[in-house]
Protein backbone atom coordinates (compact mmCIF):
# COMPACT_ATOMS: atom_id res chain seq x y z
CA UNK A 1 0.00 0.00 0.00
CA UNK A 2 1.44 3.64 -1.01
CA UNK A 3 0.66 5.62 2.18
CA UNK A 4 3.01 7.90 1.28
CA UNK A 5 5.82 9.85 3.64
CA UNK A 6 5.99 7.62 6.76
CA UNK A 7 7.59 10.87 8.63
CA UNK A 8 8.65 14.30 8.04
CA UNK A 9 11.78 15.95 6.78
CA UNK A 10 13.53 18.41 9.28
CA UNK A 11 16.04 21.15 7.87
CA UNK A 12 18.96 21.75 9.43
CA UNK A 13 22.34 23.12 8.85
CA UNK A 14 25.61 21.02 9.65
CA UNK A 15 29.04 22.58 8.79
CA UNK A 16 27.21 24.90 6.43
CA UNK A 17 25.44 22.52 4.63
CA UNK A 18 21.72 22.33 4.33
CA UNK A 19 20.49 19.20 5.57
CA UNK A 20 17.20 16.74 5.32
CA UNK A 21 16.95 14.90 8.59
CA UNK A 22 13.96 12.58 8.54
CA UNK A 23 11.80 12.39 11.55
CA UNK A 24 9.78 9.24 11.27
CA UNK A 25 6.16 9.31 12.46
CA UNK A 26 5.03 6.96 15.50
CA UNK A 27 3.78 3.23 14.91
CA UNK A 28 1.55 1.64 14.26
CA UNK A 29 1.18 2.69 10.52
CA UNK A 30 -1.35 4.71 9.42
CA UNK A 31 -4.00 3.64 7.58
CA UNK A 32 -3.41 0.22 9.20
CA UNK A 33 -1.26 -2.75 7.75
CA UNK A 34 -3.86 -4.77 4.70
CA UNK A 35 -3.51 -8.07 5.87
CA UNK A 36 -5.00 -9.78 2.58
CA UNK A 37 -5.37 -13.54 2.39
CA UNK A 38 -1.64 -13.94 0.89
CA UNK A 39 0.08 -11.94 3.17
CA UNK A 40 -2.14 -14.39 5.98
CA UNK A 41 -1.11 -17.32 4.58
CA UNK A 42 2.74 -15.48 4.74
CA UNK A 43 1.69 -14.91 8.33
CA UNK A 44 0.48 -18.75 8.96
CA UNK A 45 3.64 -19.95 7.35
CA UNK A 46 5.94 -18.19 9.01
CA UNK A 47 4.24 -19.08 12.82
CA UNK A 48 4.56 -22.81 11.99
CA UNK A 49 7.96 -22.34 11.11
CA UNK A 50 8.41 -20.44 14.37
CA UNK A 51 6.67 -23.55 16.16
CA UNK A 52 8.60 -26.14 14.92
CA UNK A 53 11.78 -23.89 15.20
CA UNK A 54 10.45 -23.55 19.24
CA UNK A 55 9.84 -27.60 19.21
CA UNK A 56 13.63 -28.08 18.28
CA UNK A 57 14.97 -27.91 21.56
CA UNK A 58 13.29 -31.52 22.30
CA UNK A 59 15.06 -33.35 19.57
CA UNK A 60 18.52 -31.93 21.39
CA UNK A 61 20.00 -33.37 24.26
CA UNK A 62 20.69 -30.33 25.63
CA UNK A 63 19.01 -27.13 24.13
CA UNK A 64 21.79 -24.81 25.41
CA UNK A 65 24.10 -26.46 23.36
CA UNK A 66 22.64 -25.48 20.31
CA UNK A 67 21.89 -22.06 21.87
CA UNK A 68 25.96 -21.40 22.45
CA UNK A 69 26.61 -22.63 19.13
CA UNK A 70 23.62 -20.61 17.22
CA UNK A 71 23.93 -17.19 19.13
CA UNK A 72 27.85 -17.25 17.86
CA UNK A 73 27.01 -17.89 14.80
CA UNK A 74 24.68 -14.74 14.42
CA UNK A 75 27.38 -13.13 16.17
CA UNK A 76 29.85 -13.94 13.04
CA UNK A 77 27.49 -13.00 10.61
CA UNK A 78 25.94 -9.87 12.21
CA UNK A 79 29.17 -8.36 12.52
CA UNK A 80 29.98 -9.21 8.87
CA UNK A 81 27.14 -7.17 7.47
CA UNK A 82 28.96 -4.56 9.49
CA UNK A 83 32.16 -5.19 7.64
CA UNK A 84 34.07 -7.39 9.91
CA UNK A 85 35.80 -10.18 8.57
CA UNK A 86 35.61 -12.60 11.69
CA UNK A 87 35.26 -16.77 11.20
CA UNK A 88 33.10 -18.59 13.48
CA UNK A 89 36.57 -20.79 14.04
CA UNK A 90 38.56 -17.38 14.79
CA UNK A 91 35.87 -16.08 17.22
CA UNK A 92 35.77 -19.49 19.43
CA UNK A 93 39.50 -19.63 19.54
CA UNK A 94 39.33 -15.97 20.72
CA UNK A 95 37.30 -17.46 23.68
CA UNK A 96 39.72 -19.83 24.63
CA UNK A 97 42.24 -17.51 26.20
CA UNK A 98 45.03 -20.48 26.04
CA UNK A 99 45.19 -20.04 22.08
CA UNK A 100 47.35 -17.14 21.28
CA UNK A 101 47.74 -15.78 17.46
CA UNK A 102 44.21 -14.99 17.11
CA UNK A 103 43.56 -11.55 15.09
CA UNK A 104 42.01 -9.45 17.48
CA UNK A 105 39.97 -6.58 16.21
CA UNK A 106 37.44 -8.13 14.51
CA UNK A 107 37.05 -10.50 16.93
CA UNK A 108 36.43 -8.26 19.81
CA UNK A 109 33.50 -6.63 17.76
CA UNK A 110 32.04 -10.10 17.38
CA UNK A 111 32.63 -11.19 21.04
CA UNK A 112 31.28 -8.28 22.36
CA UNK A 113 28.37 -8.80 20.30
CA UNK A 114 27.49 -12.85 22.08
CA UNK A 115 28.05 -10.67 25.79
CA UNK A 116 25.87 -7.87 24.70
CA UNK A 117 23.14 -10.80 23.61
CA UNK A 118 23.55 -12.75 27.00
CA UNK A 119 23.17 -9.79 28.59
CA UNK A 120 19.92 -9.68 27.36
CA UNK A 121 18.47 -12.79 28.12
CA UNK A 122 19.87 -12.65 31.59
CA UNK A 123 17.80 -9.53 32.46
CA UNK A 124 14.59 -10.95 30.72
CA UNK A 125 14.99 -13.78 32.83
CA UNK A 126 14.91 -11.72 35.58
CA UNK A 127 12.07 -10.42 34.49
CA UNK A 128 13.57 -7.30 33.09
CA UNK A 129 11.28 -5.24 30.47
CA UNK A 130 12.43 -5.36 27.12
CA UNK A 131 12.63 -1.65 27.02
CA UNK A 132 14.58 1.40 26.11
CA UNK A 133 16.84 1.03 29.35
CA UNK A 134 17.62 -2.51 28.59
CA UNK A 135 18.52 -2.02 24.80
CA UNK A 136 21.43 1.10 26.19
CA UNK A 137 22.38 -1.60 28.48
CA UNK A 138 23.02 -4.03 25.72
CA UNK A 139 24.72 -1.31 23.42
CA UNK A 140 26.84 -0.45 26.13
CA UNK A 141 28.36 -3.79 26.45
CA UNK A 142 28.10 -4.54 22.35
CA UNK A 143 30.46 -0.86 22.52
CA UNK A 144 32.80 -1.56 25.70
CA UNK A 145 35.78 -2.92 23.98
CA UNK A 146 37.95 -2.24 20.20
CA UNK A 147 36.39 -0.03 17.29
CA UNK A 148 33.15 2.44 18.53
CA UNK A 149 34.04 2.07 22.18
CA UNK A 150 34.59 5.89 21.36
CA UNK A 151 31.07 6.38 19.94
CA UNK A 152 29.03 6.58 23.97
CA UNK A 153 28.45 3.33 24.27
CA UNK A 154 24.95 2.73 26.09
CA UNK A 155 24.15 6.64 25.22
CA UNK A 156 21.24 7.81 22.81
CA UNK A 157 23.02 9.88 20.32
CA UNK A 158 23.59 13.86 20.99
CA UNK A 159 25.04 14.29 17.38
CA UNK A 160 23.75 14.26 13.81
CA UNK A 161 24.63 10.43 11.86
CA UNK A 162 24.17 9.73 8.40
CA UNK A 163 24.02 6.37 6.15
CA UNK A 164 25.92 5.82 3.23
CA UNK A 165 27.89 9.07 2.06
CA UNK A 166 31.08 10.96 3.64
CA UNK A 167 28.85 13.10 5.15
CA UNK A 168 25.58 14.26 6.10
CA UNK A 169 25.19 16.65 2.98
CA UNK A 170 26.34 13.39 0.29
CA UNK A 171 24.52 10.47 2.83
CA UNK A 172 22.33 8.32 1.11
CA UNK A 173 19.44 8.70 4.23
CA UNK A 174 19.86 11.06 7.37
CA UNK A 175 17.98 9.93 10.53
CA UNK A 176 16.61 12.44 12.69
CA UNK A 177 18.40 15.25 14.33
CA UNK A 178 19.42 14.50 17.82
CA UNK A 179 17.00 16.37 19.72
CA UNK A 180 14.28 13.98 18.28
CA UNK A 181 16.07 10.83 19.51
CA UNK A 182 14.68 10.66 23.12
CA UNK A 183 11.14 10.99 21.63
CA UNK A 184 11.41 8.98 19.00
CA UNK A 185 12.56 5.81 21.46
CA UNK A 186 10.10 7.13 23.79
CA UNK A 187 7.38 6.35 20.93
CA UNK A 188 9.01 3.33 20.07
CA UNK A 189 9.22 1.96 24.01
CA UNK A 190 5.34 2.45 23.63
CA UNK A 191 4.83 0.72 20.72
CA UNK A 192 7.12 -2.42 22.28
CA UNK A 193 5.23 -2.71 25.45
CA UNK A 194 1.89 -3.22 23.27
CA UNK A 195 0.22 0.04 23.50
CA UNK A 196 -2.09 0.99 21.06
CA UNK A 197 -0.68 -2.55 18.84
CA UNK A 198 -2.91 -4.17 17.22
CA UNK A 199 -0.87 -6.77 15.56
CA UNK A 200 0.76 -10.04 16.25
CA UNK A 201 4.85 -10.66 17.50
CA UNK A 202 5.81 -11.20 14.06
CA UNK A 203 4.77 -8.22 12.51
CA UNK A 204 5.30 -6.21 15.38
CA UNK A 205 9.00 -7.44 15.01
CA UNK A 206 8.90 -6.69 11.67
CA UNK A 207 7.84 -2.92 12.07
CA UNK A 208 9.70 -2.67 15.08
CA UNK A 209 13.09 -3.25 13.40
CA UNK A 210 12.46 -0.95 10.48
CA UNK A 211 11.90 1.78 12.98
CA UNK A 212 14.52 1.39 15.05
CA UNK A 213 17.17 1.51 11.82
CA UNK A 214 15.00 4.60 11.04
CA UNK A 215 15.97 6.58 14.09
CA UNK A 216 19.32 4.99 14.45
CA UNK A 217 19.41 6.04 17.75
CA UNK A 218 22.75 5.72 18.70
CA UNK A 219 26.39 6.65 16.89
CA UNK A 220 27.45 2.95 16.05
CA UNK A 221 26.16 -0.41 16.31
CA UNK A 222 22.55 0.32 15.13
CA UNK A 223 22.41 -2.71 12.97
CA UNK A 224 23.60 -5.27 15.58
CA UNK A 225 21.13 -3.99 18.02
CA UNK A 226 18.37 -3.86 15.31
CA UNK A 227 18.51 -7.04 14.39
CA UNK A 228 18.47 -8.33 17.21
CA UNK A 229 15.39 -6.54 18.60
CA UNK A 230 13.38 -8.89 16.21
CA UNK A 231 14.69 -12.23 18.31
CA UNK A 232 14.30 -10.26 21.50
CA UNK A 233 10.70 -9.33 20.46
CA UNK A 234 9.62 -12.89 19.70
CA UNK A 235 11.60 -14.27 23.35
CA UNK A 236 9.97 -11.44 24.86
CA UNK A 237 6.56 -11.97 24.18
CA UNK A 238 6.96 -16.10 24.32
CA UNK A 239 6.58 -16.79 20.86
CA UNK A 240 10.15 -18.73 21.00
CA UNK A 241 11.01 -20.36 24.45
CA UNK A 242 14.92 -19.50 23.53
CA UNK A 243 15.86 -16.52 21.42
CA UNK A 244 16.62 -18.76 18.29
CA UNK A 245 15.45 -16.89 15.39
CA UNK A 246 18.34 -14.77 13.49
CA UNK A 247 17.65 -13.31 10.32
CA UNK A 248 21.37 -12.03 9.72
CA UNK A 249 21.89 -14.55 7.23
CA UNK A 250 19.09 -13.75 5.41
CA UNK A 251 19.45 -9.80 5.07
CA UNK A 252 23.33 -10.19 4.21
CA UNK A 253 22.08 -12.28 1.19
CA UNK A 254 19.35 -10.15 0.27
CA UNK A 255 20.97 -7.31 1.52
CA UNK A 256 20.54 -4.87 -1.51
CA UNK A 257 16.68 -5.73 -1.61
CA UNK A 258 16.50 -4.96 2.44
CA UNK A 259 18.06 -1.60 1.79
CA UNK A 260 15.47 -0.64 -0.94
CA UNK A 261 12.86 -2.40 1.14
CA UNK A 262 13.58 0.27 3.86
CA UNK A 263 13.44 3.05 1.88
CA UNK A 264 10.31 1.72 0.52
CA UNK A 265 8.32 2.26 3.80
CA UNK A 266 10.56 5.82 4.34
CA UNK A 267 9.16 7.35 1.20
CA UNK A 268 6.07 5.23 0.02
CA UNK A 269 5.31 3.88 3.47
CA UNK A 270 4.79 0.62 2.36
CA UNK A 271 5.12 -1.28 4.87
CA UNK A 272 3.52 -4.33 3.47
CA UNK A 273 6.39 -4.88 1.05
CA UNK A 274 8.73 -4.95 3.89
CA UNK A 275 6.54 -7.22 5.79
CA UNK A 276 6.15 -10.05 2.94
CA UNK A 277 10.27 -9.96 2.90
CA UNK A 278 10.13 -10.33 6.75
CA UNK A 279 7.92 -12.94 6.68
CA UNK A 280 9.04 -14.73 4.20
CA UNK A 281 12.70 -14.80 6.14
CA UNK A 282 11.71 -16.39 8.86
CA UNK A 283 9.64 -19.08 7.67
CA UNK A 284 13.27 -19.66 5.10
CA UNK A 285 15.19 -18.94 8.81
CA UNK A 286 13.56 -20.92 10.78
CA UNK A 287 13.25 -23.79 8.56
CA UNK A 288 17.16 -24.07 7.93
CA UNK A 289 17.50 -23.53 11.56
CA UNK A 290 15.72 -26.74 12.76
CA UNK A 291 17.48 -28.46 9.97
CA UNK A 292 20.77 -27.65 10.98
CA UNK A 293 19.35 -29.41 14.66
CA UNK A 294 18.44 -32.21 12.75
CA UNK A 295 21.91 -32.67 11.41
CA UNK A 296 23.87 -32.13 14.40
CA UNK A 297 21.61 -34.34 15.83
CA UNK A 298 22.46 -37.12 13.28
CA UNK A 299 25.78 -36.35 13.62
CA UNK A 300 26.19 -36.69 17.35
CA UNK A 301 24.50 -39.94 17.00
CA UNK A 302 27.04 -41.24 14.04
CA UNK A 303 29.65 -40.41 15.71
CA UNK A 304 28.46 -42.06 19.25
CA UNK A 305 28.52 -45.14 17.38
CA UNK A 306 31.78 -45.03 16.06
CA UNK A 307 32.55 -44.34 19.76
CA UNK A 308 30.92 -47.29 21.02
CA UNK A 309 32.81 -49.79 18.74
CA UNK A 310 36.31 -48.78 20.84
CA UNK A 311 35.68 -51.69 23.42
CA UNK A 312 36.48 -50.73 27.04
CA UNK A 313 37.76 -47.77 26.59
CA UNK A 314 34.56 -45.97 24.75
CA UNK A 315 32.86 -45.14 28.32
CA UNK A 316 36.35 -42.35 28.57
CA UNK A 317 35.72 -41.11 24.95
CA UNK A 318 32.28 -40.55 25.37
CA UNK A 319 33.23 -38.07 28.13
CA UNK A 320 35.63 -36.37 26.07
CA UNK A 321 33.44 -36.53 22.75
CA UNK A 322 30.30 -35.06 24.57
CA UNK A 323 32.53 -31.68 25.81
CA UNK A 324 32.87 -30.94 22.51
CA UNK A 325 29.21 -31.57 21.32
CA UNK A 326 29.63 -28.39 24.04
CA UNK A 327 31.96 -26.56 22.87
CA UNK A 328 33.55 -28.02 19.27
CA UNK A 329 37.03 -25.91 19.93
CA UNK A 330 38.88 -27.06 23.25
CA UNK A 331 41.93 -28.01 25.03
CA UNK A 332 43.02 -30.54 26.85
CA UNK A 333 42.96 -28.37 30.33
CA UNK A 334 39.07 -27.63 29.49
CA UNK A 335 38.45 -31.43 28.71
CA UNK A 336 40.18 -32.01 32.30
CA UNK A 337 37.71 -29.61 33.55
CA UNK A 338 34.35 -30.73 32.62
CA UNK A 339 34.92 -34.21 32.67
CA UNK A 340 37.36 -34.94 36.02
CA UNK A 341 39.57 -36.88 33.84
CA UNK A 342 43.51 -36.62 34.24
CA UNK A 343 45.42 -34.88 31.37
CA UNK A 344 46.95 -38.58 30.49
CA UNK A 345 43.65 -39.97 30.08
CA UNK A 346 42.04 -37.09 28.42
CA UNK A 347 44.53 -37.17 26.03
CA UNK A 348 44.18 -40.93 25.12
CA UNK A 349 40.75 -40.18 24.86
CA UNK A 350 41.44 -37.30 22.30
CA UNK A 351 44.08 -39.32 20.70
CA UNK A 352 41.43 -42.46 20.18
CA UNK A 353 38.76 -39.32 18.97
CA UNK A 354 41.13 -37.96 16.18
CA UNK A 355 42.49 -42.11 14.91
CA UNK A 356 38.31 -42.07 14.22
CA UNK A 357 38.50 -39.09 12.43
CA UNK A 358 35.95 -37.07 15.27
CA UNK A 359 38.51 -34.01 15.82
CA UNK A 360 42.03 -32.60 14.52
CA UNK A 361 44.24 -30.68 16.33
CA UNK A 362 44.12 -27.48 14.52
CA UNK A 363 47.36 -25.64 16.04
CA UNK A 364 50.34 -27.75 15.06
CA UNK A 365 52.21 -27.49 18.31
CA UNK A 366 53.02 -29.46 20.60
CA UNK A 367 51.97 -27.65 23.86
CA UNK A 368 48.65 -25.68 23.98
CA UNK A 369 47.14 -27.80 21.36
CA UNK A 370 43.40 -27.10 20.10
CA UNK A 371 41.07 -29.82 19.01
CA UNK A 372 38.03 -29.03 16.56
CA UNK A 373 35.31 -31.27 16.34
CA UNK A 374 35.25 -30.46 12.26
CA UNK A 375 32.16 -31.94 11.22
CA UNK A 376 29.91 -30.15 13.72
CA UNK A 377 32.52 -26.74 13.00
CA UNK A 378 31.22 -27.22 9.30
CA UNK A 379 27.54 -27.37 9.66
CA UNK A 380 27.72 -24.44 12.07
CA UNK A 381 30.03 -22.36 9.77
CA UNK A 382 27.58 -22.91 6.58
CA UNK A 383 27.13 -19.18 5.26
CA UNK A 384 29.32 -17.36 7.49
CA UNK A 385 32.02 -16.45 5.17
CA UNK A 386 33.37 -13.32 5.10
CA UNK A 387 31.47 -10.98 2.75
Amino acid sequence: MQRGMTGRYEITNIAGERIRAFVPHPLPPHPPLELNDQRQRLLERATLALGRLDSVTLLLPDPGLFLYAYVRREAVLSSQIEGTQSSLAQLLLFELEEAPGVPVDDVVEVSNYVAALNHGLERLKEGFPLSNRLIREMHAILLSRGRGSEKSPGEFRRSQNWIGGTRPGNAHFVPPPPQHVEECMAALEHFLYDEGNPYPALIKAALVHVQFETIHPFLDGNGRIGRLLIAFILHHDQVLAQPLLYLSLYLKQHRAEYYRLLDLVRTDGDWEAWVDFFLEGVELTASNAVETARRLVSLFQQDEQKIQTLGRVASTVLRVFRTLCERPLVTLNQVCERTGLSFPAAAKAMGALERLGIVREITGQRRNRVFAYQEYLTILSEGTEPL
